[in-house]
């Protein structure tokens, strides 16, 4: 009883660490990419279909396709690796993950047309446009979703550590200033001069506009109340319906300029306000 016990403990703590090697996403890559393959290449035309009297398994299209898709993940891999560098690790918003699928599917849209037409002419087969729009649709089809579910888990680990771990860095003069995003309670305007305000009422002048900010900050984060502040999610307190469906919002943090102290949120910008803060 013990020894078979301890072999299934064994057994268990291989799998595990099988699974947590560097080894494992590969083999999945690799799974992904067969399973890939093999669905484009019996969608391609009749005779590859597998209920086909004259079927005939796609060894040439299966081969070109295991090459494309090498390429495939390859660029996918790149491509992720330059957002994250440069945009992921600064915000990650719609439009940012919009950019990156569509330059990902068109730097593989590039790659699939010259493979296309060097393995047809190696087959001896006739370059058909039909068949080559056919299959480039397939392909940019499968690739979004494979890259979808491929790189989802990593956008949603890299935004939970954006939000958690973000910082921005407040120039003043010769001072220079780190500030994390869940210690900053709002940026304001005053007399032409921006200032960070902090949760425990520290007041910091900064060199930025507040066009600037809203570019730099995340907006799961901050709102643009108005044109005079930009504040944190995590510093409001106090929410009051005013006249002509106008909202009137208070901070935590103790705030020495008067004209703020009250936040005015129009009734344009009400419902956005309302979803964010939710």
């Amino acid at each position: 009883m013990n020894t078979t016990q301890t072999a299934k403990n064994t057994v268990k703590i291989v799998w595990r660490t099988f699974l947590s090697s560097t080894t494992w996403p590969w083999i999945k890559t690799a799974i992904l990419l067969t399973g890939f393959s093999l669905f484009v290449n019996h969608l391609v035309s009749r005779e590859s279909f597998p209920d086909s009297k004259s079927y005939r398994f796609p060894i040439e299209g299966f081969l070109s396709s295991i090459i494309l898709c090498v390429f495939i993940t390859i660029i996918a891999k790149l491509n992720f690796k330059f957002y994250k560098k440069k945009h992921f690790s600064k915000k990650i918003g719609i439009t940012t993950i919009v950019w990156f699928f569509a330059s990902t599917l068109g730097y593989i849209a590039i790659i699939y047309i010259p493979i296309y037409i060097v393995f047809s002419m190696v087959a001896g087969k006739q370059i058909a446009f039909y068949y080559l729009l056919i299959g480039l649709l397939l392909t940019l089809l499968l690739s979004f979703i494979i890259i979808g579910l491929a790189f989802s888990r990593a956008l949603y680990n890299l935004d939970k550590v954006s939000l958690k771990d973000a910082k921005i860095t407040i120039k003043s003069g010769a001072k220079i200033t780190k500030l994390s995003y869940e210690n900053i309670a709002c940026f304001y305007s005053e007399n032409k001069t921006v200032y960070a305000v902090q949760n425990n009422g520290t007041t910091s002048n900064t060199e930025f506009t507040l066009n600037e900010l809203e570019e730099k900050i995340n907006n799961q984060v901050f709102f643009r109340a108005n044109r005079q502040i930009i504040i944190h999610r995590d510093a409001v307190d106090q929410i009051e319906k005013i006249e002509n469906g106008k909202l009137c919002i208070r901070l935590k943090a103790c705030i020495e300029s008067d004209s703020i102290v009250k936040i005015p949120i129009s009734r344009y910008k009400r419902k956005a306000f309302i979803s964010w803060v939710q």
